[in-house]
């Protein structure tokens, strides 16, 4: 039964989870307008989608080490991620910078807007099985 409802709620979290690292990515692209040689990364979304499904594309997340039983455990995605690609700009600029922060915003503002729908789908999704589960 718990392996039904994973895989009913497999792909919205695959996909809710490239949404959230896209986001990321964005961000990152969006503090760094104003850094000379800083190079705009994105990731090809369908394309990570297909591999998370897939289970192709299986990352593993860097280990942090404890010098202490006290300290939590973390870990942290790899910074430099073979799956990003670099933007190709519109319009060079005389730094090397390749952000367009047009491009950027709209792209944040739809990623955000898909990630918000994400949400909501899948909220829906729980409610429709908690109510055949309350119904018997």
């Amino acid at each position: 039964m718990i392996n039904k409802l994973d895989e009913a709620f497999r792909f919205q979290q695959q996909a809710l989870n490239l949404l959230s690292s896209r986001q990321d990515v964005l961000a990152s692209n969006i503090a760094n307008a104003d850094t000379p040689g800083y190079l705009a990364r994105d990731i090809d979304f369908s394309e990570q989608l297909k591999n998370a499904m897939n289970n192709t594309a299986v990352k593993s997340p860097v280990t942090m080490n404890a010098t202490s039983d006290r300290h939590l455990a973390g870990n942290a995605m790899p910074f430099d991620d073979p799956d990003l690609l670099y933007r190709i700009p519109d319009q060079s600029s005389a730094d090397g910078n390749t952000v367009d922060m047009d491009q950027e915003r709209v792209s944040f503002a739809d990623n955000a807007m898909k990630y918000q729908s994400g949400l909501t789908f899948m909220g829906a999704d729980i409610k429709k099985m908690m109510s055949v589960l309350s119904q018997g």
